[in-house]
């Protein structure tokens, strides 16, 4: 943790000399780049700046109270006190700005949502994932943007992926990445027995243009006629995109938009940010050892939330947590389960990092 913010606060002053640079003052894509990235990490580097300050200040006041200056000692008596809380409160705030690693202070990110076994009470499912998902970033303030969808003839998704912005928003969804089951009885069930169905949630930090080098011969770009539930047509125009990335296999496709260049520009952004997560889990994996908390591995195929109907209850298996308020939190309030999941990070983090000298 200290070398991620000792990084971020080296970047942070690279940038800002850069933005008094000549160079770049009269390149105006280039500071609106500069810019917008010292924005992201100022909040972080700027606190940071400042825990370093009150630890100079805070070892100076030691070194006076063991001197022999009577009235120095005095006023470092009545100051240190202050200093160590604010230093206290500053490396709580650090620890919270901090999860979720590298990505934590992101304000965008990618949402996809998609039914895995279970058929159509599957797709189903993901459809209720994406409302509930869709209130609980509406309440938050946070810009949701429908990227693709591929829905069924019940009115449930295979598949649907949401552009997420705002402030906080990566930090607040990073944990829901992985399996959520579903245990009720479906509406298509005459006998009323309770089916166990799935969907898969992935959510990936977007990334700026200059994090991920995406030049056109390093995909394959497809255009073909898009459809809808059970094949009908839904335009006769190739408007629907399909990108596939050689160096990976990552495919993405965007049918959504009848112009085909809103399709591609939609696209290219999932494309990127897909890249960009293949290359992010390669990395957690080979520090996975070092990994000092259990929630935040992000692993697709791991079980991570169970909703059960009949109980009105979601449990939550990596921090043994359990509500009985199924029908509440799907109508949006997540924040019983994200504020848990949370806490439950930065009471680990607190444990590997210790106190703040």
């Amino acid at each position: 943790m200290r070398q991620l913010l000792e990084d971020k606060l080296n970047r942070f002053t690279e940038l800002e000399h850069q933005m008094s640079d000549p160079e770049v003052l009269a390149d105006p894509s280039k500071m609106q780049s500069v810019a917008r990235e010292h924005g992201q990490i100022a909040k972080l580097a700027t606190k940071y700046r400042r825990f370093k300050q009150l630890n100079e200040q805070i070892e100076e006041a030691n070194e006076i109270l063991n001197g022999h200056d009577a009235e120095l000692k005095e006023l470092a008596e009545m100051e240190l006190p202050e200093l160590k809380e604010e230093r206290e409160t500053l490396w709580n705030e650090l620890l919270d700005m901090t999860i979720g690693g590298e990505d934590a202070n992101r304000s965008s990110c990618i949402l996809e949502i998609r039914a895995g076994t279970g058929g159509d009470e599957a797709a189903l499912f993901a459809r209720d994932l994406y409302e509930m998902y869709k209130h609980y970033c509406e309440d938050k303030g946070w810009k949701v943007e429908l990227m693709s969808m591929n829905p069924t003839e019940l009115g449930g998704f295979k598949e649907v992926v949401l552009a997420i912005d705002g402030e906080g928003c990566f930090r607040h969804l990073q944990f829901e990445s992985g399996g959520h089951r579903v245990q009720r009885v479906p509406e298509t069930e005459a006998k009323g027995r309770i089916h166990t169905s799935a969907a898969t949630v992935a959510i990936m930090a977007e990334p700026e243009d200059i994090e991920v080098n995406l030049p056109p011969e390093s995909y394959r770009y497809d255009r073909f006629c898009s459809s809808g539930p059970g094949g009908q047509h839904v335009n006769k125009t190739e408007s629907a995109v399909r990108l596939t990335h050689y160096e990976t296999g990552i495919v993405v496709s965007c049918q959504d938009e009848k112009s085909q260049h809103k399709n591609f520009a939609k696209a290219i952004r999932v494309l990127k940010s897909r890249i960009y997560d293949y290359y992010r889990e390669q990395e957690d994996r080979k520090r996975s050892e070092e990994r000092k908390t259990k929630i935040g591995s992000g692993d697709r195929s791991q079980r991570i939330r169970t909703y059960n109907f009949p109980e009105n209850r979601v449990t939550d298996h990596r921090i043994n947590l359990t509500i009985y308020k199924l029908d509440v939190i799907l109508s949006g309030r997540l924040e019983y389960i994200v504020d848990g999941l949370l806490e439950y990070e930065r009471q680990e983090l607190r444990s590997a990092f210790g106190t703040p000298e």
